[in-house]
């Protein structure tokens, strides 16, 4: 209740799902509907063709009955859910930061400009970029040619243009992965990761690069111990994500990584209920069939309070897209870097 006796109306599931295929079934339907997620997330199995991602979209939304954010991951590289003829194919970010050299800022920019406008046009307007993770000599081969760079000046710079293009797209970037995934040495969809790092190292590097990027509007979590901090993965750490708040500054949404990844273990609905527990706004559940959505969501729970808050202004972030000429930008991108680094 408000102070003033008023009904404070829930909010929407506080979860990220998943449809199972290229269109809804009617038990799909009627599930989102129910559990009512706040936004939903695409992979490759859910693209065939234009017409279809638009009419998927479409129904995802309609289930729902409300402009529901839908995210993608398409970092380029390995990390790149849609395909010629679909998108343009890109080299892994570190390869292209490579190739652009001193106009990689700008080039990251048009890079995630050209993005943005590929997913709007197909009805996504979410996108999970960029890495704000530092690659270091020991980053696992799973993360590091997705990073922009060594050191967290260049990578909160280059992240920072790579977020500013998507935006200029109307399309909503995701910053990950929070607090810092860098000195992982082995793969969270695997394993549990576990950094032995001290807190001044820590915040010296891994959490610089975030902490320079706290305005923008979402973020995914780390499945990633950090040892000197709690014996619990970010994810589910109340002592992590207060840093994440108080010592990063980041006040926008947070949604967690994949909770079905390995790096995580338990019932979805206790791993989804200790995430919000612990101060995530959102949890994101993938590749599961319908039963295990609707674990997540019940764990879950609804919006409230600042989480409540923070989607809203994340939703307001998304925005009409910037005029520009497609072949203009294309061309300018092609000046900085060359076909190798683009293509």
């Amino acid at each position: 209740m408000h102070p003033g006796g008023h009904a404070v109306s829930a909010g929407p599931g506080a979860c990220i799902l998943d449809p199972l295929g290229t269109r809804l079934s009617q038990a799909e339907t009627r599930f989102f509907a129910g559990a009512d997620p706040w936004g939903f997330i695409l992979f490759a199995r859910n693209l065939d063709n234009a017409a279809q991602i638009r009419a998927l979209c479409a129904e995802l939304r309609a289930a729902v009955g409300r402009d529901a954010p839908v995210f993608i991951d398409q970092e380029g590289g390995r990390v790149q859910r849609l395909r010629p003829p679909l998108a343009r194919d890109w080299c892994p970010p570190l390869d292209f930061v490579a190739a652009a050299g001193a106009g990689a800022a700008r080039a990251l920019f048009l890079r995630y400009r050209l993005i943005a406008a590929e997913l709007l046009a197909l009805g996504i307007d979410g996108n999970c970029v960029p890495l704000a993770d530092v690659a270091g000599p020991e980053t696992h081969p799973f993360l590091k040619d997705r990073c922009f760079g060594t050191d967290p000046a260049t990578v909160a710079r280059l992240a920072r243009a790579a977020a500013d293009g998507t935006l200029a797209g109307g399309v909503l970037p995701v910053l990950k992965h929070i607090p810092g995934h860098g000195r992982a040495v082995v793969d969270s969809h695997h394993d549990l990761p576990v950094v032995a790092a001290g807190p001044e190292d820590l915040a010296a590097v891994d959490f610089a690069a975030f902490r320079a990027l706290g305005d923008l509007p979402l973020a995914m979590t780390a499945h990633v111990v950090y040892a000197a901090l709690d014996a619990r993965p970010a994810t589910l750490s109340p002592a992590v994500m207060g840093r994440v708040r108080d010592d990063i500054g980041f006040g926008g949404l947070v949604m967690t990584d994949d909770i079905g990844m390995r790096a995580l273990s338990g019932p979805l609905e206790g791993i989804a209920a200790e995430a919000r527990a612990a101060g995530c706004d959102v949890v994101l559940h993938c590749n599961g069939a319908l039963a295990d959505k609707a674990r997540v969501a019940e764990g879950a729970g609804r919006l409230d309070g600042a989480g409540q808050d923070r989607a809203a202004r994340a939703l307001a972030a998304r925005r009409t897209p910037q005029a520009a000429e497609i072949g203009a930008l294309e061309a300018e991108l092609a000046g900085l870097v060359d076909r190798g680094g683009n293509g």
